[in-house]
């Protein structure tokens, strides 16, 4: 096995909303990326602390919150990310999960795709 594999695969969900930092200025709901073209990383930041929020204080679910405002194309999926291995996503992202106990919430991380909340489900 791959030094990806060290300590098994784990899964997650999350929710990422892009803005004009991000690497791919485009999504499912944006495929032109106007919106995202003229969203600033602070404004960004501020929608996904106010989704976060809703779904703490139990307003609403992180599947449906993914499944409506995520910029990924799990959104599809409430967010699902499917499993995988070290290695398989940006560094940030990859630490935060893993720093995660299964089920726990985190709060906002960076990576070159846009800001994320992420969810541990494995």
């Amino acid at each position: 096995m791959s030094s990806s594999k060290v300590g098994g695969e784990i899964r997650a969900s999350h929710i990422l909303i892009k803005h004009e930092g991000s690497r791919r200025k485009a999504s499912w709901k944006d495929p032109e990326g106007r919106i995202i073209k003229s969203t600033t990383r602070e404004a960004a930041v501020s929608q996904l602390k106010a989704l976060r929020d809703d779904i703490v204080s139990g307003k609403a679910t992180f599947e449906d919150v993914a499944s409506r405002f995520s910029d990924c194309n799990s959104s599809k999926r409430g967010g699902d990310l499917g499993p995988f291995g070290r290695g398989q996503m940006q560094k940030p992202f990859e630490d935060a999960t893993l720093a995660l106990k299964v089920g726990e919430l985190s709060d906002i991380v960076d990576t070159d795709s846009g800001v994320h909340i992420i969810k541990r489900t494995k």
